[in-house]
């Protein structure tokens, strides 16, 4: 509605408008600049992924335009090779897993934080708990290796308890990779994610639950048929935010807590296209990788979204 009111404002209201509006939309430049400049210029490079393209010393730009045109070849030999098959399972395994775990522990923290009274605790628990995302993943990985070392705390812990006799090599066996990287994403981007929600709640009319309350609705039932549907926008919108991104597993965490031990397990899109790209020098086949996964990510949104506005009337574009 808002368009197309835009659309049939008169020149001058829209001029007078603007004016009005310079100062929001001057601050607002900053940031219009750093999109364009560093999310939508380097799309020009995405042509790499359709030529042979071999750098030189020269002019990169007449490099890259004047390198033979191979149309589709990177991406047949990507997907004809049996590394495709690993790279994608070893993607949307720890990709599924992090997207359960990621997507449900915040709206968990959210929800238990918001019955929690005491404010002190509550803000000590909010501020420990999105504390780690503010971490490098650089540290995270040693903090995460050192926990997992065969003399860490989590092999003593499970001595103690009795649960194992001999210290269990977490990061040099594949099969617990997949966990290990989800519950560590889960980690990092929990608390951070869940002031989303807390936001949303804080928005919820608070009549409703009054209405509840006298109508004996006990706490549970507050939150399962008021709480809940009021944040079931937000909830939506972030599924579909983290559906997106279900092929962009992160590069930093695979490449820093796998080894050659596990890399039919923590090889990724990600570091499978810096791989060929970087060390073997397969500029035009790592930038054919790439593009395939931004496709695929793309493709994943506009379907979610589709599904989300015809069922739930809730969507992101």
């Amino acid at each position: 509605m808002r368009e197309k009111a835009m659309a049939k404002m008169p020149s001058h209201k829209l001029g007078k408008k603007i004016l009005r509006q310079r100062y929001l939309l001057l601050m607002l430049l900053p940031a219009v600049l750093w999109v364009i400049l560093f999310c939508y210029a380097p799309m020009v490079g995405l042509y790499m992924g359709f030529v042979n393209f071999k750098p030189t010393l020269g002019n990169f730009w007449k490099t890259l335009f004047s390198s033979e045109f191979v149309g589709l070849q990177w991406f047949k030999y990507f997907f004809s090779g049996n590394d495709f098959w690993i790279v994608m399972r070893n993607t949307l395994v720890s990709s599924g897993l992090t997207l359960i775990f990621g997507f449900i522990a915040p709206i968990t923290i959210a929800l238990l934080l918001n019955e929690v009274k005491n404010v002190r605790f509550k803000k000590a628990v909010q501020t420990a708990s999105y504390l780690p995302y503010f971490v490098s993943w650089v540290i995270a990985a040693n903090i995460i290796t050192t926990l997992l070392s065969s003399s860490g705390a989590i092999n003593s812990l499970l001595k103690a308890l009795g649960l194992i006799d001999e210290s269990i090599l977490f990061l040099q066996e594949g099969k617990y990779f997949y966990w290990i990287i989800a519950l560590s994403n889960t980690w990092k981007d929990m608390g951070y994610n869940s002031i989303i929600y807390l936001s949303a709640i804080s928005a919820v009319n608070p009549e409703l639950f009054e209405a509840a309350t006298v109508d004996g609705a006990s706490r549970w039932k507050q939150i399962w048929h008021v709480l809940l549907p009021g944040i079931k926008p937000t909830i939506i919108i972030m599924l579909i935010l983290s559906i997106g991104s279900l092929l962009n597993t992160g590069f930093d965490q695979f490449f820093l807590l796998g080894n050659s031990l596990t890399r039919n397990f923590s090889d990724v899109i990600d570091t499978y296209a810096y791989r060929y790209g970087i060390q073997k020098g397969m500029f035009s086949y790592a930038s054919a990788v790439s593009l395939f996964k931004s496709v695929v990510a793309f493709i994943l949104v506009f379907t979610v979204n589709k599904i989300a506005k015809k069922t739930e009337n809730s969507h992101l574009f």
